[in-house]
């Protein structure tokens, strides 16, 4: 096992100490998680999605717990770049972060409002474009649903000039195509994925369970993440050296790894630190555990490494697949079997312990808090030979008792014989 990894990685243009941030939405506008977390310690800190202008967002109740996750139609609310700016980012700054601006809009020209007031900013290293918002002037199509509208976001971004992240919607059929339209209209990295489309409602009140009420929300958490490992392992297949950044159900370092396995170059952890707010920092400490337990000495050697492997891999023959495949089946019903045999054998004989009756204590024979039959000492031959008792005459026997009289037993019966019949008399008749 390695003692030590190294975590730097590389997003796009950007360098970062360890591959784990936090994601846009869930840490707030400002320093919210430096009660628990170094915030200088991670990656960096995506801030949640500010417009040019303040916005209020979506009526209450926003959140929404699920078994897998979380729904959300928070809308958006925040206090607009400019009041940013100047009361929270300072705070960011004081406690080391580096700081990922995310912006939103209603326009393209929204976009371009929001990313110049961001030009020259402290502490930013680089600008998130949330194009998962609802563009007016397409009917309220989401900009994130459209290869053209998403275009024109990212291009109107651009004059903030600062690397430029894509965060993309995973309810399209198209998101190679879209995540092609936005690296060619100046990303450099692709984030995926915001939340997938849901809604819930009280089955008893039968009402909407979310402010929102029919728009539904988004539900993010475990249950999303194998659609994020989708989205980035198609990404990576067809944009090798693009920025990828995995967002979608990290709790865990395995997670994350998972993610980097499949393409990302760093992960965000979003819906996790509601339920603990230090569960940035507990991911990074397992993605080095796992690197350690997998002997990666360097956390950049496992980024896209299933398509490496999924290249590698010879062409296999079918018959010889299937049989392999029943093989390992088999093994595993083996074990199975083994272990229920342990089982079982292992409970009978504690029946048996507990049926059994409790020997008598004898002499130099304790009872033990350990085992409460402990065996007996092997007796000790004695020095001397031991006197034996003079035998005795035996005990005169008592008389049997006298059988009873046999019971006379029947003559055979002997089977008699009719007698002769006389000779036949003709001179009589039948008659007589």
């Amino acid at each position: 096992m390695r003692r030590f990894v190294h975590l730097r990685t590389q997003v796009g243009s950007v360098s970062l100490p360890n591959p784990v941030l936090t994601a846009s939405g869930t840490a707030g506008h400002g320093a919210e998680l430096g009660a628990y977390v170094d915030l200088a310690t991670l990656g960096a800190v995506v801030v949640k999605s500010l417009a040019a202008g303040p916005w209020p967002g979506n009526p209450a109740p926003r959140v929404h717990e699920t078994p897998a996750g979380m729904l959300n139609s928070v809308g958006l609310q925040g206090p607009g770049v400019r009041a940013w700016i100047e009361d929270e980012l300072p705070a960011l700054n004081d406690r080391g972060a580096r700081v990922v601006a995310s912006i939103w809009g209603r326009r393209v020209e929204d976009y371009a409002a929001a990313a110049e007031m961001l030009a020259g900013a402290p502490g930013v290293v680089a600008v998130e474009v949330n194009v998962s918002c609802p563009n007016l002037e397409d009917r309220s199509r989401m900009f994130a649903h459209s290869a053209y509208a998403t275009a024109q976001a990212v291009a109107a971004s651009t004059v903030c000039g600062l690397p430029l992240w894509a965060k993309l919607s995973p309810n399209v059929a198209d998101l190679v195509d879209i995540a092609g339209a936005a690296l060619d209209a100046g990303a450099e990295t692709l984030v995926l994925v915001n939340t997938v489309l849901g809604m819930a409602i009280d089955t008893r009140r039968r009402t909407y369970r979310l402010g929102s009420g029919p728009g539904g929300g988004g539900l993010s958490g475990p249950a999303i993440r194998p659609v994020a490992v989708r989205a980035v392992h198609d990404c990576r297949a067809a944009f090798p050296y693009a920025g990828i950044v995995g967002v979608g159900g990290v709790s865990r370092g395995v997670d994350a790894a998972e993610l980097m396995l499949a393409g990302a170059d760093a992960v965000e952890v979003g819906t996790a630190t509601f339920r603990d707010p230090r569960a940035p920092a507990r991911v990074i400490a397992g993605l080095a555990r796992w690197c350690r337990l997998h002997d990666v000495g360097d956390v950049r050697a496992i980024v896209g490494a299933v398509h490496a492997a999924a290249r590698a891999r010879p062409t296999e023959d079918p018959t010889a697949s299937r049989v392999a495949d029943i093989e390992a089946r088999t093994r595993v019903v083996m074990a199975e079997a083994q272990w229920q045999v342990k089982r079982l054998t292992d409970e009978v004989e504690r029946h048996v312990r507990q049926a059994a009756p409790a020997p008598a204590p004898g002499p130099g024979r304790g009872p033990s808090p350990a085992d409460p039959y402990p065996p007996s000492p092997a007796p000790s031959r004695p020095s001397t030979p031991p006197a034996y008792p003079t035998p005795t005459a035996p005990s005169p026997r008592r008389a049997p008792a006298p059988h009873p009289p046999e019971r006379p037993r029947a003559p055979d019966r002997i089977p008699r014989t009719p007698p002769p019949r006389p000779p036949h008399d003709p001179t009589r008749g039948d008659g007589g």
